[in-house]
């Protein structure tokens, strides 16, 4: 009996942690405005970017607009594929950042905060990480 309750308790926890993770990388697909162009919205804080997946067409251009969290810690977002139109690293702040790009190269994207402090980790290794995918 104590086994089948631990086996429940170890599976219950499982899932709980699933979910967490499921919540923590939030996806984002850009639909067509009506001036041909994708609109993406993202915020940047303490070691997270949310959404942490988004999903545009190629050949469209995009306008990312991405700003910072509350919070003493200072963020960016870089992403660095020049072979698919993309190359960026801006810094963020409490006003929006606009970036303009049109990728030009289906594929996954990595976007990251390259800042660091001292000798601990990166923020990128504390998670605050993503992907641009683009599709046809």
């Amino acid at each position: 009996m104590r086994n089948g309750i631990l086996a429940v308790v170890m599976l219950l926890a499982g899932c709980v942690a699933a979910l967490a993770d499921q919540a923590a990388e939030k996806r984002f697909v850009a639909s067509v405005d009506s001036d041909g162009v994708q609109r993406v919205t993202m915020t940047g804080g303490e070691y997270y970017f949310d959404p942490g997946v988004v999903v545009v067409k190629v050949n469209v251009p995009v306008e990312l607009r991405v700003k910072k969290a509350e919070g003493i810690a200072p963020h960016n977002i870089v992403l660095k594929a020049p072979e698919a139109g993309i190359d960026f690293a801006e810094e963020l702040g409490s006003e929006v950042k606009v970036i303009g790009f049109t990728p030009t190269k289906t594929g996954n994207y990595a976007f990251e905060c390259s800042k660091r402090f001292l000798f601990f980790e990166s923020h990128k290794e504390k998670g605050m990480h993503g992907v641009l995918e683009v599709v046809q």
